[in-house]
């Protein structure tokens, strides 16, 4: 349940924050929110990060179905206690579903959050990118137990 709700949350906001920009926003305008470090600034990125793979709009929407299916599958046989994992599983899928309607409906996706030394992006590659390095946590607190285990059992 706590899986789903976050997937729809972090899906809504996304899709809320980018429905503001475009209807209040000329594409390739820019406003100034902290001057000179952060602009809205409205983009459609036709690639991945970076504007990497532009225009392969057919693969960006096969790699995003099957990482999101690949996510739900490997979620169902999570245990419980893995509450970080599930975590951040549910940002993946949140933010890989807000990318790819983007790109159903668009062909790109929309961007806005600009600091200005980075390229521009949005809600849902953020919570991708959380979600990503909340795995990476996991992954390192579980392997931290995991080898005090071992060197416990080692030690009788």
């Amino acid at each position: 349940m706590r899986f789903t709700i976050i997937v729809l949350v972090t899906l809504l906001l996304d899709q809320f924050s980018k429905h503001i920009i475009t209807s209040r926003m000329l594409l390739g305008e820019s406003i100034p929110v902290f001057p000179p470090a952060f602009y809205i600034t409205y983009i459609l990125n036709p690639g991945a990060a970076f504007g990497m793979l532009a225009n392969r709009t057919t693969f960006f929407i096969v790699l995003s179905l099957i990482v999101i299916v690949g996510v739900l599958v490997v979620y169902l046989y999570l245990p419980r206690e893995r509450t970080l994992m599930r975590l951040a599983y549910g940002l993946v899928v949140g933010g890989a579903l807000g990318n790819l309607i983007d790109r159903v409906r668009l062909g790109r996706v929309i961007d806005f959050l600009d600091f200005r030394v980075w390229p521009i992006f949005n809600l849902a590659d953020s919570a991708i990118v959380i979600g990503a390095l909340l795995l990476i946590i996991d992954l390192w607190r579980s392997d931290k137990v995991e080898q005090q285990r071992v060197d416990a059992s080692a030690d009788n």
